[in-house]
């Protein structure tokens, strides 16, 4: 399932459009194929992120993978459960195994992201 409420990019992370922050996870996809997810590196708040940059990695008995940033802008908050219960990856990617909080510094710049439709196709 692919939540219709959000936007997607190419290397499987979703964004919940918000104001003035948006929210980051990886999506369904992405953590059904690194497998159980052992360990996350997030960046601190504060931490400006690039457009395309690795900003974080996450660990699965399978591999490392880095996280790459949606959108430019500031990390303003980063999901410390993680630290204990990387799991929620696995479990609730699209609620309570979110990764960030990104201050966008170009709102336009979400609507440039996938939607749901276009996500699906490319993940088929």
């Amino acid at each position: 399932m692919i939540p219709d409420d959000l936007r997607y990019t190419p290397e499987h992370e979703w964004v919940r459009p918000g104001q003035p922050a948006v929210r980051v996870g990886i999506t369904d996809f992405a953590q059904d194929a690194l497998g159980d997810i052992v360990y996350v590196q997030l960046p601190e708040p504060g931490t400006a992120v690039e457009t395309g940059q690795a900003f974080g990695e996450v660990e699965s008995t399978k591999s490392v993978s880095e996280i790459y940033a949606p959108v430019s802008g500031t990390v303003v908050a980063a999901n410390t459960r993680l630290t204990d219960e990387p799991e929620l990856i696995n479990t609730d990617p699209y609620g309570e195994g979110w990764l960030v909080e990104i201050e966008v510094a170009d709102t336009a710049a979400v609507d440039g992201l996938l939607d749901a439709e276009a996500y699906a196709k490319l993940v088929q």
